[in-house]
């Protein structure tokens, strides 16, 4: 197996092990398995391109998984408040509101 293949392989390992903590919270009930797993293949990529190492490729899918589902629930919750304030109008080319109903 080359170099990169064993990084791939311990890429994919670390993906389907870092994907179990990628479940749902508060904010909006969706899990975050997307974030997760690019934070983890960019981050063993990095990581194993970086040090030359696998276990340098390990280490960035562990980074970049957590990383990845830190920003994606971050990111989420930011989403979920937006929309929760987002107003119920819209303001016409005259600068007049118009209310939308409901």
């Amino acid at each position: 197996m080359t170099h990169f293949g064993k990084i791939a392989a311990a890429t994919l390992l670390v993906i389907g092990a870092g994907t179990v903590s990628a479940s749902a919270d508060d904010c909006s009930g969706r899990s975050h398995d997307t974030g997760t797993a690019v934070g983890a293949v960019g981050g063993g990529l990095i990581g194993g391109l970086a040090t030359h190492s696998v276990a340098g490729g390990l280490g960035g899918a562990v980074i970049g998984g957590l990383a990845g589902n830190a920003i994606a629930r971050n990111d989420d919750c930011h989403h979920s408040n937006v929309r929760a304030h987002r107003q119920s109008y819209y303001t016409d080319r005259d600068g007049h509101r118009h209310y939308y109903t409901r």
